[in-house]
């Protein structure tokens, strides 16, 4: 199955910059992706667009079969809280709160009860080895516990995408290593995981590389 579709995308802003000119990719499921380009290449943008978070002036994108132009904004929040999950570089969690109450609230637009986001939020923790830090805040970890924790809460869901934006990029090199050996797991157990990136290093480092360069899709 197809988990993204895009064909001839294109994204312009005012003053009639393209920062995407007519983009095709399409990511099966159970792929290891990079996207991988320089500053400005538009591989944020073209983050924004797979993850439903911007639309694209021309062209069609379908996420997991569903017509991303044809959805409401309720429905494309829907479809952001049930079929993918994102990793920015800068963890995102909230302070002074334990890992297990930061895993479950990236739960709390699903539907489950109470109980049942916490039980799964623990599930997560353990699957990303922090089953032991599950009650520590995030002052009290480290940078590489941290990206755990955000990978946790964003695979708590189950997604059909996980979107994973510089992963390593505030890491140190031990701590990105293991990131993204976290990764490789996660995508052995059958994730669909894309990696954005301008490291070419760990681009590399992944089984297929689509390389992005002023707005296309160069390889």
């Amino acid at each position: 199955m197809s988990v993204v579709e895009l064909t001839g995308v294109t994204k312009r802003y005012p003053g009639g910059v393209d920062a995407l000119r007519g983009v095709d990719l399409h990511v099966e499921q159970g792929e290891l992706l990079a996207i991988v380009g320089p500053s400005g290449s538009g591989k944020s943008t073209l983050l924004h667009i797979v993850g439903t978070l911007d639309l694209p002036t021309d062209g069609h994108v379908r996420i997991v079969g569903h017509d991303v132009g044809r959805l409401s904004d309720r429905a494309l929040s829907a479809l952001r809280a049930r079929h993918i999950g994102f990793v920015f570089q800068a963890f995102h969690l909230m302070p002074g709160v334990t890992a297990l109450d930061n895993v479950a609230e990236g739960l709390l637009y699903t539907g489950l009860s109470p109980v049942r986001r916490r039980r799964r939020a623990a599930e997560a923790l353990e699957r990303v080895g922090l089953a032991d830090r599950m009650r520590h805040r995030p002052h009290e970890l480290s940078g590489g516990q941290k990206q755990r924790v955000a990978i946790a809460r964003a695979v708590a869901g189950e997604p059909d995408l996980l979107l994973a934006d510089e992963p390593t990029g505030a890491l140190d090199t031990a701590s990105g290593a293991a990131v993204l050996d976290l990764l490789h797991e996660l995508n052995r157990d059958g994730a669909t995981i894309a990696v954005i990136t301008h490291d070419p290093e760990i681009a590399a480092a992944l089984p297929r590389q689509v390389r992005v360069r002023d707005g296309q899709v160069i390889g």
